[in-house]
């Protein structure tokens, strides 16, 4: 055994004595409990705090869209939701506000000249191209997008923060992060694919007929070299790799990692290739009701806190979850251990 391993059996075994000295029986706050024990591991201390928690929205563009193949929101719909970001106005905005975590809007890629706006400017192009005719960026792009996902973590990192949560905004995502799952998981397109922004069944067949035809002509391509960036340089979006480097970044930090819905999963898979460590640093915020993500979670074995029937992105389902996340760490900081409070342990 290393003294690596030693030292991290010996934090194990005082935070689950913290854990169950508390006054309460053994087990009797459930998950609450799991999750005070996986934040102390990945903070690596018996007394965990979540300090200048995230949200991060990361925007980008998909030539896909343009077809109106795979979606049923003119791809303009993307820039214009940035916009009501910047101006506080989505979900986002409310939940943030309302639980007290910050909030950053990243341009990974949209079709729109944003400015001077108050935003991460980080757009690698003008959206992606059209995976139906052509790879969706280069290989140098994909690189590059990855590396500023890190850079951004890296700095909110620098600022004080160690607990992030990864939103996401781009029409005809959906379509990436469905074609990504097939690719990882090895399931058919058709078992990966939902409706996404709300297409009903009639568009619903046309985009899984259209997204088996994008499967067929990268398959080869893909099998050939099975690793993030041939998977992302075939049928990814930009704010998909900016999220995938964000999630290596995160957990090289140890920062604590708030899983958000179908598309933030997506791009989790692809950072479990390059590093299957990741996550431990995960915490499943909820289960979307975009068709797929179920199957995404058994894949990661992961066992979501909420299921809401949620399927908005944006990071909510992240917003969402963290204050539960937060009672977690006041139980183990604040409540009373047996011997503190004077009560009996005797059965």
């Amino acid at each position: 055994m290393t003294s690596t391993t030693k030292t991290s059996t010996g934090l194990r075994k005082t935070l689950q004595d913290r854990i169950d000295n508390k006054t309460k029986p053994v087990g009797a706050l459930g998950r609450l409990e799991d999750l005070a024990l996986q934040i102390g591991m990945i903070q690596g201390t018996a007394h965990p705090r979540l300090n200048l928690p995230y949200i991060v929205v990361f925007a980008g563009d998909h030539g896909i869209a343009s077809t109106g193949l795979v979606n049923p929101y003119p791809q303009a719909v993307t820039a214009q939701m940035v916009l009501n970001f910047l101006d506080g106005g989505a979900a986002i905005n409310v939940f943030c506000r309302q639980h007290d975590i910050a909030l950053k809007v990243v341009d990974a890629g949209v079709n729109f000249d944003f400015g001077n706006a108050p935003m991460i400017h980080k757009k690698i192009g003008y959206g992606t191209r059209n995976y139906l005719e052509e790879d969706a960026m280069t290989r140098e792009e994909a690189v590059k997008a990855m590396e500023a996902g890190k850079n951004i973590v890296r700095d909110l990192h620098k600022e004080g923060c160690n607990c992030i949560g990864l939103g996401e905004m781009g029409i005809g995502n959906t379509s990436s992060a469905s074609l990504i799952m097939s690719f990882v998981t090895g399931l058919p397109v058709e078992e990966c694919c939902g409706r996404g922004t709300g297409v009903n069944d009639q568009q619903l067949e046309t985009k899984i007929a259209t997204l088996r035809s994008v499967h067929r002509k990268h398959y080869p391509a893909v099998v050939a070299t099975p690793d993030v960036t041939t998977i992302l340089q075939h049928v990814g979006g930009f704010e998909i790799a900016m999220m995938t480097g964000a999630y290596l970044e995160a957990a090289a930090l140890k920062m604590v990692i708030l899983v958000d819905g179908f598309i933030t999963t997506a791009a989790l898979l692809l950072a479990t290739i390059q590093s299957p460590e990741v996550k431990d640093h995960c915490i499943y915020s909820h289960t979307s009701g975009e068709r797929g993500h179920q199957r995404m979670l058994e894949y990661l074995d992961a066992r979501p806190l909420l299921n809401l029937g949620m399927r908005l992105g944006e990071g909510t389902g992240a917003a969402m979850a963290y204050p539960i996340v937060q009672s977690a760490l006041a139980f183990l900081r604040e409540m009373a251990s047996f011997e503190s409070a004077g009560v009996s342990r005797n059965e």
